[in-house]
């Protein structure tokens, strides 16, 4: 083997992307020291996605202050890659690691995040990837919006921020002030979730809780996103009720196709895309792949299934190598992945097998690659 890829998402809870890719990639170089290893660490739009493709493609993390989810001063952060294109993780600036215990998901707001974008923008770039996941808001991105210039006015005229608590109050949404750099640069939004923006599968009602809200809340913050819905239908010409992926960090996935005219892309193809996967891929010889765990939600296009999809047009082996195995997993080698092998090496609960990540993720790869090498010029 001359080149093998090494793109695996994180195993939640115990290794991240970064890590799993340094810990195959010593393993293969006991065995093949002079082949080609490139790494492409996998996020899926929450924490750690600027860090991932930072570390995939070169570039520099630009901190800066911006507000909280309660208005707070809050030190965040976005990813300047080389292309002219930025990566903001909405987690950095509306995540729920900055609200503790304190969790109210009618009050907090997603301005912060519009703030980096304009950031991002304004200092030069022409594509916004824009990560969703983790957030602790319900506000339909009408933060992120207000603070790119879209103007949101009550029955009185006056403008104002809504938050989960008043979108009930927006009479107009006024997009005339919307920053002229958003409204020319490409915006991808990374979503993986296909839930809509309101109704019984929608932001509020499934994610809600999380996030604090109690049963009387989720029938208010729904309300209130349908009722965003109806005015972004009448003011911006957008339908986002019942779109794929509205639902996505309390209605942000809708809000960035109403007021940025976003894509809205699945995590891993947003990655793909981005760092010209198919290009890299097509003389390679292999390509290892993994997640925490490969069940039936895997199958809905999570990173091994998206990236495996792309390698079987490429006609290039894709082996998965994952924390645990779910059952009904077999439709996966249909979509292109060669072979799937577990890292759990002894039978313990996770509160154990965590621990040991490392380690039996460095002795499974030294083992799969022992295999090949034993098997060098047999198959």
């Amino acid at each position: 083997m001359k080149k093998i890829i090494l793109i695996p998402d994180s195993f939640k809870g115990t290794m991240s992307s970064q890590e799993i890719c340094a810990i195959m990639g010593e393993q293969i170089r006991k065995h093949l020291p002079d082949a080609e290893i490139v790494s492409i660490p996998v996020a899926d739009g929450g924490e750690g996605s600027v860090d991932a493709f930072l570390t995939a493609m070169g570039g520099e993390k630009v901190e800066l202050t911006v507000s909280g989810p309660y208005g707070e001063p809050v030190r965040a952060f976005y990813g300047r890659l080389p292309s002219e294109t930025a990566i903001v993780e909405m987690a950095a600036a509306a995540g729920l690691p900055l609200v503790g215990d304190n969790k109210q998901a009618d009050r907090t707001t997603t301005f912060g995040v519009g703030q980096l974008m304009a950031h991002a923008v304004r200092n030069g770039a022409k594509k916004l990837i824009v990560g969703l996941g983790g957030s602790a808001t319900n506000d339909g991105g009408t933060g992120a919006a207000a603070a790119l210039g879209v103007r949101f006015l009550n029955q009185a005229g006056e403008a104002f921020v809504p938050v989960g608590a008043t979108l009930k109050d927006i009479a107009r949404i006024d997009p005339a002030g919307l920053l002229p750099e958003i409204g020319i640069a490409e915006v991808v939004t990374m979503c993986d979730i296909d839930n809509p923006l309101c109704g019984p599968q929608g932001a509020a009602a499934v994610f809600g809780p999380q996030k604090g809200a109690d049963p009387a809340m989720v029938t208010r913050l729904d309300a209130g996103l349908a009722h965003l819905a109806d005015i972004a239908r009448r003011d911006l010409g957008r339908e986002i009720r019942d779109l794929p992926g509205a639902g996505a960090a309390g209605g942000m996935g809708g809000g960035m196709v109403a007021f940025f005219g976003s894509s809205l892309e699945m995590g891993i193809e947003a990655v793909l895309n981005q760092v010209s996967f198919d290009q890299l891929a097509a003389d390679a010889d292999l390509v290892l792949s993994g997640e925490g765990k490969i069940d039936s939600q895997s199958l809905r296009g999570k990173v091994v299934i998206g990236v495996a999809r792309r390698t079987r047009r490429l006609n290039v082996p894709l082996i998965a190598v994952v924390g645990d195995i779910g059952d009904r997993i077999e439709s996966a080698y249909e979509e292109g992945v060669s072979a799937i092998f577990s890292i759990n090496r002894v039978a313990v609960p996770f509160s154990e097998a965590r621990h040991r990540a490392q380690s039996d993720l460095a002795l499974t790869v030294d083992n799969l690659f022992r295999l090949f090498q034993g098997m060098k010029g047999r198959i």
